[in-house]
């Protein structure tokens, strides 16, 4: 999607807060004890309480209303009855449509406060790899250089990036073009920014593994070989200069 007027600014402005919302109050929640479903719940109701439909019911029939990954799932995690435990690594996964418009966002957490070690530092270098790739998202700039930018940082901080999980155009849509916003450099890649552009753009930084598998309740992506995976994910907008994070609390 392309932003053409104010109405669709304002559209997505609303509902990206929604979903800012949502993931706020679910990382908020997170604690031992609780079960990944009783946290859908809490985002779901802040999709309702707005009238905002989860963009993966909508779009898939997704078994929940948002995803929700528990230590070595990736992504697309069914919320279920699994109790997270101290130490335990979760992803959530916000994304929704309200009057026609789409946002997307997410964030991870590592469970209490014992596990002050290398979760930690995935997350941190998820979440900071995320705004120094934003830093590259301006008209005119090359899309490669978000993925330049993702790789470099986590190559630094001693980890690596999943290469077959990426981020995607939005707005009309859960994915639009451009599809394929990499974490990595890809020098073939000559795509250029355009204003107005409407971006889910999302890191995937690993302690291990670079691509995932699908596992076998055919919704979750999975490392093959356990390592863990953080996500940080903000839609925002193509501008001339900073682009708007839409998601942004």
């Amino acid at each position: 999607m392309s932003i053409e007027n104010e109405k669709d600014l304002e559209g997505l402005r609303k509902i990206g807060k929604i979903v800012a919302e949502a993931r706020e109050a679910i990382l908020k929640a997170v604690r031992p004890g609780i079960t990944t479903a009783e946290l859908d719940e809490i985002g779901g109701s802040i999709l309702n309480k707005y009238g905002a439909k989860s963009a993966p019911q909508v779009e898939y029939n997704f078994p929940g209303y948002t995803c929700i990954s528990v230590n070595h799932v990736v992504a697309h995690g069914i919320p279920d009855r699994t109790v997270l435990q101290e130490g335990d690594y979760v992803n959530v996964d916000v994304s929704a449509v309200l009057d026609g418009y789409y946002c997307d966002t997410g964030a991870s957490i590592v469970v209490g406060r014992e596990a002050m070690n290398t979760k930690d530092d995935l997350c941190r270098c998820a979440e900071e790899s995320l705004y120094l790739a934003l830093e590259k998202v301006k008209a005119g700039g090359k899309l490669n250089q978000i993925g330049r930018a993702v790789q470099n940082e986590a190559k630094k901080r001693g980890f690596t990036v999943i290469k077959n999980l990426t981020g995607h155009g939005i707005g009309r849509k859960l994915h639009e073009e451009p599809d394929h916003i990499c974490n990595y450099y890809d020098k073939s890649d000559t795509r250029l920014l355009k204003e107005g552009w409407v971006l889910a753009v999302e890191t995937f930084i690993s302690t291990g593994a670079e691509y995932i598998d699908e596992g076998s309740d055919g919704w979750a992506y999975i490392t093959p070989d356990k390592s863990l995976v953080a996500q940080y994910e903000h839609t925002v907008v193509v501008t001339k200069d900073k682009p708007i994070i839409l998601t942004a609390i």
